[in-house]
């Protein structure tokens, strides 16, 4: 099973261990970070390859909205420390029960976040596109 670190970010302290960040704030808390900000805790992991699984842990968790139920406050939605870490724990669990079906879920979400990628650059080379075309028009 793999072992992390689940603490407040400061921008005080530097990270030597492989990490990554998780909001905590708003409608997307729960939503994995590589770079930090303001509003967000800090994951720190023992090795490269515990780091990646424990992220895209983190990435489905969000993504399927497991963090929703823990959401608290009426103005600014927020999710505290232990409720991250529980539903992590929680999480990792069943990755070490079936290791294989999640190897297989990772490689299809990043696959489905490629082809996202790949969408929204064609939808601005579209835009792109409409632009330069009245532009011509207009001149």
């Amino acid at each position: 099973m793999c072992t992390f670190i689940l603490k407040s970010y400061s921008q005080k302290s530097e990270i030597e261990k492989p990490h990554f960040f998780i909001l905590n704030k708003g409608n997307n808390s729960g939503k994995p970070l590589l770079a930090p900000c303001p509003n967000c805790f800090v994951i720190q992991c023992n090795s490269e390859p515990e780091k990646e699984q424990i992220y895209w842990l983190s990435y489905s968790l969000w993504q399927s909205k497991a963090f929703y139920p823990y959401l608290r406050g009426s103005v600014i939605p927020f999710v505290v420390l232990r409720d991250i870490k529980s539903c992590l724990l929680v999480g990792l669990n069943k990755v070490d029960k079936n290791p294989e079906q999640f190897e297989k879920a990772v490689a299809a979400l990043q696959s489905l976040e490629a082809m996202e990628k790949q969408y929204k650059q064609n939808l601005l080379l579209i835009a792109n596109a409409k632009r330069m075309l009245f532009y011509k028009f207009i001149s």
